[in-house]
């Protein structure tokens, strides 16, 4: 089979590997690789990198992993998802960052979606948006599972709900955007959202998680905390904050990879 288009991936290349981890950033690919290595997983080694899309195949318990950025959003996700699953991956599990919505959460907590809130547009061009973002039990329970084995780290971990939003500024009601405007829908859509229980925003777990139901393959989100929206003082994203989340998220994902191979 020749490559495909975006991610620059051929099926050979990724030498049967049925799992991808999928990170938005590029630059968080390699960290994941080199925390495979020090499993004992043995060499990761860089496939390609075009665009936004940057792979590492690794191995994990003996069996080949791939790591695929997505970049920043749902239309990127919707690329790399259809793109792996041509190549024959099945299972999807995104290794992220978010903001954290309730009170009580902190920086480098982490969070597994149990479903998605669609603020999003990229999902509805594969169900309509009454079809619910939810992810694969599988998935989700291997995802509980790996926190409960870190929580005497002292990785916190909370399940629920997430808010997944096309843009950053807008989408996530942020006043510190060029126009500092924002419409009146969206005027008031944390205070809702906190109210409805959901625990933090982010960008691509709807699109992930519809895709993935509606196209009969399985999926999961874990993300870390990195910063906390109705905490002044604490609403940016700093490197240090950046770094907190991503070394927790990092680790839980990564028993989580070894959980899901136990079950085939």
């Amino acid at each position: 089979m020749p490559k495909v288009y975006h991610l620059d991936l051929s099926r050979n290349m990724l030498k049967g590997a049925k799992l991808a981890l999928l990170p938005g950033d590029p630059f968080r690919v390699p960290k994941i690789a080199a925390q495979i290595e020090a499993r004992g997983g043995g060499k990761a080694v860089e496939l390609a990198w075009k665009r936004e899309f940057r792979s590492f195949l690794g191995e994990v318990n003996g069996e080949p992993i791939l790591i695929t950025s997505t970049g920043i959003g749902g239309p990127s996700t919707s690329i790399a998802i259809e793109e792996l699953a041509k190549l024959g991956v099945r299972t999807f599990l995104r290794v992220g960052t978010t903001g954290a919505i309730q009170p009580g959460m902190e920086i480098g907590d982490l969070v597994v979606t149990t479903a998605s809130v669609r603020l999003d547009g990229a999902s509805t061009h594969y169900a309509p948006i009454e079809y619910p973002a939810v992810s694969h039990p599988e998935v989700l329970l291997a995802l509980i599972e790996a926190a409960g084995r870190h929580e005497e780290e002292g990785i916190r971990t909370h399940v629920g709900i997430t808010a997944s939003s096309d843009t950053f500024y807008a989408g996530e009601e942020r006043t510190d955007g060029f126009s500092h405007y924002l419409l009146r829908r969206l005027r008031g859509l944390t205070d809702e959202l906190q109210r409805l229980q959901v625990l933090n925003f982010e960008m691509e777990s709807a699109t992930l998680l519809t895709m993935c139901a509606a196209l009969g393959l399985r999926a999961g989100v874990v993300t870390g905390v990195v910063n906390r929206r109705r905490k002044r003082g604490e609403d940016k994203i700093t490197p240090e904050r950046l770094r907190a989340g991503e070394e927790n998220v990092i680790r839980v994902a990564l028993t989580a990879v070894e959980i899901l191979l136990t079950l085939g």
